[in-house]
């Protein structure tokens, strides 16, 4: 019995260190971009959209952006086409542009499902919808990438109307050409960061295969907490970052000059990591912030400045 009551006041204990974070992020703005290894492992992916329906029922408005590249490949590779890449970036011809959709909506779909089922309304869209995400096309390195856009334009009225509506936005991310009018896919990153830039976010979560930014990858205990923009920019001018993680970080950079508070890097392999970063005092994960931003309680003393 006296088990089972200090485990009922432990949870008492954590409700109450939530607290001031549910206060502090109360009708703010949250988008999360969701991919990885998260949506590929059930129980992952219902940890995620637990998370992000706990978020929406304790007041915050969180936004889905999600990618689906994995099961683009799988699914252009059974079509007996070829998935290329250049610079890491995704050769998208008509045929893939063609599979590229169909996944996403798939995607779309099973998310919007998923919150739907617990009790939360949600709305599946992508950027066509509205003119929400228009773009131009990209290149790389002067190569042709077929319909591959940059977003040069987040048309916002779709997604407010979605919120004030009660719904959780749920955005595949596939634009619109400005020119041509044609379908373009988009990195789900930058998709997700102009949104972000956009809507006026609090905070923007990056659930990734890795748990956070280090001063030296191969040392695990070098996990930075909090980076402030000018260590972000000495690690990338220093050489500490490299692979995917660069333009991920650059991501980051960029939505926090853009007035975007925080910008989470976390580890989408590990259950509830949105609630564990958002609402503990001890957090996981790395925050990217502005130079001159206040601490929060569960960052003070962790910065790298």
């Amino acid at each position: 019995m006296e088990k089972i009551m200090e485990q009922t006041i432990a949870k008492a204990q954590t409700l109450i260190e939530a607290l001031p974070y549910i206060q502090k992020f109360n009708n703010k703005k949250v988008i999360v971009k969701y991919g990885g290894s998260a949506m590929l492992d059930p129980n992952l992916e219902m940890s995620v959209i637990k998370d992000v329906a706990l978020l929406k029922l304790v007041g915050m408005q969180p936004i889905i952006v999600h990618g689906g590249g994995k099961e683009i490949t799988k699914w252009v590779g059974l079509l007996g086409h070829e998935a290329r890449f250049i610079e890491g970036m995704r050769v998208t011809d008509e045929v893939t542009m063609e599979v590229a959709e169909m996944v996403l909506g798939k995607v779309n779909k099973n998310l919007v499902q998923m919150l739907e089922q617990l009790g939360v309304k949600a709305a599946g869209i992508c950027g066509k919808d509205g003119k929400t995400l228009l773009v131009e096309k990209k290149t790389a390195s002067g190569q042709d990438i077929g319909y591959v856009g940059n977003v040069t334009k987040v048309n916002t009225g779709l997604i407010d109307t979605l919120i004030e509506n009660d719904y959780i936005p749920v955005i595949a991310p596939i634009g619109l050409g400005e020119e041509d009018s044609h379908a373009y896919n988009i990195n789900a990153d930058d998709a997700a960061c102009a949104i972000a830039r956009a809507v006026g976010a609090e905070k923007l979560a990056f659930l990734t295969d890795i748990e956070g930014v280090y001063r030296d990858p191969a040392d695990k205990s070098t996990l930075i907490s909090v980076l402030t923009l000018a260590a972000a920019d000495e690690l990338i001018g220093d050489g500490f970052i490299g692979g995917g993680m660069l333009p991920k970080l650059k991501n980051c950079i960029d939505a926090v000059k853009n007035g975007v508070s925080r910008v989470h890097i976390l580890d989408g392999r590990l259950e509830h990591c949105l609630l564990l970063e958002f609402f503990t005092n001890k957090g996981i994960g790395t925050a990217i912030i502005n130079d001159e931003s206040i601490l929060y309680d569960n960052e003070a003393g962790t910065a790298v400045n």
